[in-house]
């Protein structure tokens, strides 16, 4: 069907229906626009979720990721970052493949239609005009005819009465009337030929209006506006497309946070956590009975609670206190805090393996950093020595020195570690001859062994430190009238200032203290580098607090050793 013959009257009706058709194009541009808008928002609050769980560098978050739960969430953030990646395409493309798209096509729409109709008014004016000449000419034709005959009516009257009077006055009035008359009967004549011709014009220019000019432009009207309804449902359809163009990439993303959270593995995250916190001591031996009914001097029980069941028989009594590490609640955090001497023997047997074997495995490494470069530089001296227009080799010599020079520092590094590893892992002696030699060469100094740095002689406790025994004579002690002092670990430390929390912390780890925002405590031991402070609240109650949450003040003198 044809608007320009169906709708041949309907020109203002037309007119109202394209300007809200190209309003409706208006309005759905706008609805994708804020859809576009929605999408990046979207894909931006993904992206700094995504980032604000991502763990940080040097961090406990990134220590968490040996375990398979903590890498499935890091593989989750991933994939979620790239999951509103996908978003940020669907925003683009809106942009590019619909919006833009139609708001051009909006504006070759306005200009079009305004042409068409602009064409339209045009061939209306002009029959209008044509009518209006055509009326014209008309009443002239009827007015010529009214006045012909009034003045053949007037001829006739005057032709009648000199017939009766026969005046010559008279005849010479008849002649005149007849003459006027005989003239507005030309004039009608003339003017049903103008009007003749006019009608005919109008009739045919009328015809070709209505049967060929509007319904060509109609015509294009019609196809214009169905080019804009086809416009829009290809949009629509586009619009729909671009979400299901990014959909394999998102179910790809999809199934990544699938197989992720498939990949937690529960044994092995406990497993883990055994491998963290191993520290390799064997369980405490029995507790000897100690008969204080008989009158003589105990002899303190050698082997309870001792790391090895075996060991204590051959050990001299009297010559330390029983560590009963079972019960001690002061533990240190050496472990945890990274400080302590370069051997690792403040840690227990197995974290002190792995921290050994993992050093062993970094100097390995930058050895063969320092080979790679050797080798380099030593094909580069070999292509001068060829061509010595393209460099001197003395030029790499200092080099070449400098990294020999790190690869045999490296080598003792690693030969050292490499003993205290064997040792830890018994393919070494346990070293006593060797002690014995070592305290020798400090005796014509100090006239006394010294074995600070002999882990052997040190006797191990499971809260992640060691305690030197005495090598002094066997003093044999009278009891003594108080149990309490059996199970004293050490004298507590000295006061050396105060401290003020400036923010509250939850001492969940093992050795730390939980404190409140502005509470005051004492400082017992400073920080070391590590980023703690070892503070007291009471006689039971101390521990290790981030220093960077405390303002220290050391007022105490040396001499106030002041005990809580």
């Amino acid at each position: 069907m044809s608007w320009g013959t169906e709708l041949w009257d309907q020109f203002d009706n037309l007119e109202k229906h394209t300007h809200w058709g190209i309003e409706f194009v208006e309005r759905y541009t706008k609805f994708v626009k804020e859809r576009s808008e929605i999408e990046v928002n979207y894909a931006k609050q993904i992206r700094n979720l995504s980032k604000k769980y991502q763990p940080k560098k040097n961090s406990k978050e990134e220590e968490e990721n040996k375990y398979s739960s903590c890498r499935a969430f890091l593989t989750t953030l991933n994939e979620l970052n790239d999951y509103a990646g996908q978003h940020e395409v669907i925003a683009e493309n809106l942009t590019s493949q619909i919006i833009s798209e139609l708001t051009r096509f909006v504006q070759d729409l306005k200009a079009e239609r305004k042409s068409h109709f602009h064409d339209g008014r045009k061939a209306q004016q002009h029959i209008e005009n044509s009518w209006k000449q055509l009326e014209m000419s008309k009443r002239r034709f009827e007015r010529d005819c009214k006045e012909a005959d009034r003045a053949q009516q007037y001829f006739e009257k005057m032709d009648a009465d000199i017939n009766v009077t026969k005046a010559d006055v008279e005849k010479r009035s008849s002649l005149k009337a007849r003459q006027q008359a005989q003239l507005r009967h030309q004039m009608a004549e003339d003017s049903k030929n103008e009007y003749t011709s006019c009608l005919q014009k109008f009739n045919q220019e009328q015809n070709e209006h209505y049967y060929t000019l509007i319904p060509h432009i109609f015509q294009k009207i019609q196809d214009m506006e169905e080019r804009r309804i086809e416009k829009v449902g290809e949009s629509m359809k586009m619009f729909a497309e671009i979400d299901r163009q990014v959909l394999p990439i998102v179910g790809k993303c999809l199934d990544g946070m699938t197989k992720s959270a498939e990949s937690v593995e529960p044994k092995l995250d406990s497993n883990q956590v055994i491998e963290s916190y191993k520290s390799g001591f064997e369980p405490p031996g029995d507790v000897e009975f100690e008969d204080y009914s008989q009158p003589m001097k105990r002899t303190a029980s050698e082997n309870s609670l001792s790391n090895s069941r075996g060991e204590g028989k051959d050990k001299p009594s009297g010559k330390s206190k029983p560590k009963l590490w079972p019960f001690i609640k002061k533990n240190k955090l050496s472990l945890k805090l990274g400080s302590g001497p370069e051997d690792c023997s403040h840690l227990p047997p197995e974290q002190r393996r792995k921290k050994l074997q993992a050093k062993v495995d970094d100097l390995n490494k930058e050895i063969q950093k320092e080979v790679d470069q050797r080798e380099a530089l030593t094909k580069m001296k070999d292509v001068y020595l060829k061509n010595p227009q393209m460099g001197d080799p003395n030029s790499v010599d200092p080099r070449l020195s400098e990294i020999s020079h790190n690869i045999e520092r490296l080598k003792l590094e690693v030969q050292k570690f490499d003993a205290w590893l064997a040792e830890v892992e018994g393919r070494l002696p346990l070293r006593n001859d060797q002690s014995k030699r070592q305290s020798g060469l400090y005796d014509t100094q100090n006239n006394a062994p010294v074995n600070n740095n002999c882990a052997q002689d040190r006797e191990s406790s499971p809260d992640g430190s060691y305690t030197e025994e005495q090598n002094s004579e066997t003093q044999i002690k009278a009891p003594s009238t108080e149990f309490d002092d059996e199970f004293d670990e050490e004298d507590p430390l000295p006061i050396i200032g105060t401290c003020k929390v400036l923010y509250p912390f939850e001492g969940q780890n093992e050795g730390t203290m939980s404190v409140a925002e502005g509470e005051m405590l004492y400082v017992i031991e400073e920080d070391k580098g590590d980023g703690w402070t070892r503070v007291r609240r009471s006689e039971e109650e101390e521990g290790y607090v981030p220093t960077s949450y405390v303002e220290v003040f050391l007022e105490i003198t040396k001499g106030a050793m002041t005990y809580i």
